[in-house]
C-alpha cells in the first residue's frame, strides 16, 4: 500500500486581541506573509492583521488509507489551536479543508508525462 499525502488548511479569525498582541503580530507579519506560504508538517501560518484579523495554517501530513485524512485534519486543527493558545491569542470560526493529493486531478503537464511513461 502506498503512502498518501494530505494537504490540510485550517482557517480562522483572531478574536479579542490586546493592543500588545496585535502589535506583536504586526511586528512579525513579514514572517507570515502569504508569499511565504507552504504546506509543511509543522504548519505554515499566514495572516495580514493590518488588513483583517483572519489567519490560515497550512499543514502537510500523510497516511496509508483514504480514511487517514480525517486523523490528519484533527492533528492539524489541534496543532493550530495549540500554537494560538500557547501565545494567548483568542480565535473563533476555526474550520478546515483537506485534500488527498493522490485523488487530485492531474495537470496538463502531468498528464503528458504520464502518457509518455505509459508508451
Amino acid at each position: 500500500m502506498s503512502t498518501r499525502t494530505f494537504r490540510v488548511t485550517v482557517r480562522g479569525v483572531f478574536d479579542g486581541l490586546s493592543a500588545e498582541q496585535r502589535a506583536e503580530l504586526l511586528e512579525r507579519a513579514a514572517e507570515h506573509d502569504v508569499l511565504r506560504a507552504a504546506f509543511t508538517p509543522e504548519g505554515s501560518l499566514t495572516y495580514d492583521v493590518a488588513v483583517r484579523p483572519a489567519f490560515t495554517f497550512r499543514f502537510l501530513d500523510s497516511g496509508k488509507a483514504e480514511e487517514d485524512i480525517l486523523e490528519a485534519t484533527e492533528r492539524a486543527e489541534a496543532s493550530a489551536r495549540a500554537w494560538l493558545e500557547q501565545r494567548g491569542y483568542g480565535y473563533k470560526n476555526l474550520r478546515s479543508t483537506a485534500e488527498d493529493l493522490s485523488q487530485a486531478p492531474l495537470g496538463k503537464r502531468q498528464r503528458r508525462e504520464a502518457a509518455r511513461k505509459g508508451s
